[in-house]
């Protein structure tokens, strides 16, 4: 009787217990939603919305509805039937009276140059033109490029509603009349030698700033407290200034007539002003400034949980400073030296404003090109490709510094 009223009294124990635990959750999901919301508002959306752009095909099916049907029967080896010149015919006229005309020619123009002055000086041309004969004799007279097969494999190529042409232009390749992937003409072929650029340049800007932030983080690291925080402020102090405002007294800094090139002369080293700036030198000097704190703090925060103990136990033991320094203290410090140089790296590949303002037309990086193609050209669809190539290459990153990390936490915890 008595284990027959216990296991009665436990029902609703459990019950209260299982009650309990998810008020707890549900609280710590209300705690956490506001941030989830905004970062799928802020984060999240945009991102879906920029990858969706860069395959997005809609401009030629809208305009070109008929040609599109008509040209899903043509096997692309020579012209297609009459009927597709007829479509044409038909859809250049509709979208002429509609306004919508120079959408699709934009398109267009973006696989064969000079697309867009033959789709609106055929339309021109066919507004009040009797028709003599047939509809492909009467396109083909007013222009001869729709007698070429080019003409009619760009219109199945941008047939919609997704297309492969933007990714492939953004890594230099595109797509033939036959639609096998071939390398992009050489005039057209940049976006390589921009992307092998722009991670030379984050490359070095991380070098540097591993170089110069490492002693500095050290030296943190092993001060006392107090003289530890005073100097920390100086680390943090760039972080409370603009950065076009430090970008631009790098300007200052380096010009021809610049504190360095007066302090070289007036010290007789030098008879000229040097170039410091509007090169690479310029891009790395001031791209090193601005993202040194970011290598600084993550090596500060590992190299302070290093206890004293292991090197002091390392000299008891026989070991040379710098032999303690490299076998000892340097692995232990190789979690910051990862987050950091990745953090840098990420921020650098990215950079717009330092490059554009201190570098060359020869130091520009890939945040040119789609700053370009977003504001000048308005062509969203490669401004989308080059940015989802470049969000590509950072989660690539990030999943090799994650695979390394955990395979080092792998193999210290066997060696442990």
């Amino acid at each position: 009787m008595t284990a027959a009223f216990v296991a009665g009294a436990d029902v609703p124990l459990k019950r209260r217990l299982k009650r309990a635990e998810r008020t707890r959750q549900f609280r710590a999901l209300g705690l956490v939603l506001p941030l989830l919301v905004f970062l799928l508002f802020t984060f999240v959306v945009p991102l879906a919305g920029m990858i969706w752009k860069s395959v997005d095909d809609w401009e030629v099916p809208q305009v070109l509805p008929q040609t599109v049907a008509a040209l899903e029967q043509w096997n692309g080896r020579g012209l297609p039937e009459e009927g597709a010149f007829a479509a044409l015919a038909a859809d250049i006229r509709t979208a002429r009276e509609a306004g919508t005309l120079a959408i699709a020619a934009k398109r267009l123009n973006y696989v064969v140059n000079g697309y867009r002055t033959t789709l609106l000086s055929t339309a021109r041309k066919l507004k009040d033109q009797p028709a003599p004969g047939t509809a492909r004799e009467t396109l083909i007279g007013l222009n001869p490029a729709w007698g070429e097969r080019e003409s009619w494999a760009a219109i199945r190529s941008a047939s919609g509603p997704v297309t492969s042409y933007y990714l492939l232009a953004a890594v230099d390749l595109t797509r033939d009349a036959d639609g096998a992937i071939a390398a992009a003409p050489a005039d057209q072929a940049i976006y390589r030698e921009v992307f092998a650029r722009t991670f030379t340049i984050g490359f070095g800007v991380t070098a540097l700033c591993l170089l110069l932030g490492f002693p500095v983080a050290y030296l943190l690291a092993n001060l006392p407290t107090g003289r530890s925080n005073l100097l920390m402020i100086f680390v943090l102090l760039p972080f409370w200034t603009s950065l076009l405002v430090r970008t631009c007294a790098w300007i200052v800094i380096l010009q021809s007539e610049g504190i360095v090139n007066g302090s070289l002369q007036w010290l007789g080293i030098i008879d000229e002003p040097l170039r410091l700036i509007y090169n690479r030198f310029g891009v790395y000097m001031a791209m090193t400034h601005v993202l040194l704190p970011f290598m600084i703090l993550p090596l500060y925060s590992v190299m302070r949980s290093i206890s004293p103990a292991y090197m002091r136990a390392a000299a008891s033991l026989g070991a040379p400073p710098a032999t303690a320094f490299l076998r000892i203290y340097l692995p232990q410090t190789i979690p910051g030296i990862g987050a950091g140089c990745l953090l840098v790296f990420i921020l650098a590949i990215g950079y717009y404003i330092t490059p554009a303002l201190v570098g060359g037309a020869a130091d520009q990086m890939i945040s040119s090109f789609i700053a370009f193609y977003t504001t000048e050209t308005v062509n969203w669809g490669l401004a989308s490709a080059l940015g989802a190539v470049l969000l590509l290459s950072t989660l690539v990153l990030a999943v090799v510094y994650g695979k390394l990390a955990l395979g080092r936490q792998t193999t210290g915890g066997l060696k442990n």
